[in-house]
């Protein structure tokens, strides 16, 4: 008899509707019965399986209600849709376990995007974006589309549309003193397509050596390997990244001054000169990530590096996703005037430019004065959290953890008493419904700092408090 599922079912003597459903069950999880495909009647069925009709009813009707199945009216049952899951590919030889090492920071979400919501959450890296001034920005897009619709829509520039970059500049000089003006700068899809064109254009793969801080910024650190650059960790101290210890082989050097990643320190004014010496004797660059740097909480602002610099050296990175939302993906790279018709080329190569509404759009916002009063009101909301979230560290686990000092930034960092592992406090705390981070997950060093990070974006004053409280008794348990 002809077979009317091409599918092998082995059906025992005894509990034949268990068999028939589990394997029904399984074939349409592993996608081979795929989804929307008809089964066959249960008349069929029973006969070519030699069982009876009632025990493929029965198999049916419980995998329609599991919704497996779905019901189709006058032609039986199909397989419901989504269902199978993906296939992953089995551990391979010694180059594809070193491979996925290499790539693992990436499998880690970095953001809580997409993540189960939880009470106490201190995700790193992502701002509040429910103060963002939305009504604003819609009004702005709209007379920025009316715009649009008199204009030829082709495309522009790659370097980015000359308003915004006249506006990034205007911005840049006045909040950093970061001295450039509209020719210099290129837009990009956030600071991550910035690191992706620098790599592509200081890169010669298998021989260019670029220096990292360390514990850094892993997606600085993917974006190089990815064009085949050969990373080196380098430590930081109290006063950033330690010059005396960067490899003189390096010829691209990336550093987080104004606010260290992840650990919070700001370069001290002899070692920013030091750098800059180093790169001047050695013929290396450097990339400034200005990260989250608008957010500063006391004490003078120091110089940026670029504005320090005289040779040309420098390439100043910096993004919108802390100051306005992360889902706005524009960011800018101030780059020297030697490296700016590459930049633009490989821009152009990439995706040619970001969207242009977008572009026109933060323009108007910049040029009207709503993302100075932005930073500054939500600069006294992150001050307001972090001193509830220091001063609640410090009565209830100050005995247990060390504050790493930083007058800046959208996150704080600890160092943990010795016998506190992070990485198992971090699972505990997730099963109390809080997220935290460990520090030694952005390190590539051989010793890992001992530590946690607190973001500052989605938790409110209101709840730090008894966030504090719920995390000291974490501490003292695992004591």
């Amino acid at each position: 008899m002809d077979q009317p599922l091409a599918l092998p079912l082995d059906i025992p003597a005894r509990g034949r509707l268990e068999a028939l459903h589990g394997q029904l069950r399984a074939a349409i999880l592993d996608g081979r019965l795929a989804g929307g495909q008809g089964l066959p009647s249960t008349r069929a069925l029973a006969s070519s399986l030699g069982i009876s009709r009632n025990t493929v009813v029965a198999a049916y009707d419980r995998l329609l209600s599991e919704g497996y199945v779905s019901a189709r009216h006058g032609s039986g049952y199909a397989v419901a849709q989504g269902l199978a899951k993906k296939k992953v590919a089995a551990p391979g030889d010694e180059g594809d376990r070193r491979l996925a090492a290499r790539w693992r920071h990436l499998a880690r979400p970095v953001r809580s995007g997409g993540k189960v919501p939880m009470r106490y959450d201190f995700c790193v890296g992502l701002p509040d974006a429910s103060r963002f001034p939305f009504d604003a920005w819609r009004r702005l897009s709209a007379r920025a589309l009316r715009s649009l619709s008199r204009t030829p829509a082709v495309y522009d520039a790659p370097a980015g549309r000359q308003a915004l970059r006249e506006a990034i500049a205007g911005h840049v000089s006045f909040a950093r003193a970061v001295t450039c003006g509209a020719d210099d700068i290129v837009v990009t899809s956030g600071a991550q397509q910035a690191f992706d064109l620098l790599a592509r254009c200081l890169v010669t793969p298998g021989r260019t050596v670029i220096a990292v801080e360390d514990p850094g910024y892993p997606p600085l650190r993917a974006a190089f390997e990815a064009a085949g650059a050969s990373v080196v960790p380098v430590p930081v101290d109290a006063e950033g990244l330690i010059v005396e210890q960067i490899p003189p082989a390096a010829r691209v050097i990336y550093v987080t001054p104004s606010h260290q990643f992840p650990l919070g320190m700001v370069m001290s004014p002899a070692r920013r000169m030091a750098l800059l010496d180093f790169a001047r004797r050695h013929g290396a660059v450097i990339i400034e990530d200005d990260y989250d740097g608008e957010f500063r909480y006391g004490g003078r602002p120091l110089d940026a590096l670029q504005t320090l610099d005289r040779e040309g050296l420098v390439f100043y990175v910096g993004t919108f996703s802390k100051s306005l939302f992360p889902a706005l993906r524009l960011g800018y790279v101030v780059a020297p005037p030697w490296a700016m018709a590459a930049l633009a080329q490989v821009r152009q190569i990439s995706d040619w430019h970001c969207d242009v509404l977008a572009q026109d759009t933060l323009a108007l916002f910049i040029a009207e004065g709503h993302l100075a009063r932005h930073v500054r009101k939500m600069r006294r909301i992150y001050a307001e959290r972090r001193e509830a979230l220091i001063d609640g560290l410090a009565r209830h686990a100050g005995d247990l953890l060390t504050l790493q000092a930083s007058d800046a930034g959208l996150h704080v960092a600890t160092l943990l008493r010795a016998g506190l592992p992070a990485d198992g406090l971090v699972q505990r705390a997730a099963g109390q419904d809080m997220r935290i981070e460990a520090l030694a997950g952005y390190s590539i060093g051989a010793a890992p700092p001992n530590g946690l990070v607190f973001g500052l974006g989605m938790l409110p004053v209101a709840r730090m408090e008894e966030a504090t409280q719920a995390l000291g008794r974490l501490l003292k348990a695992g004591r």
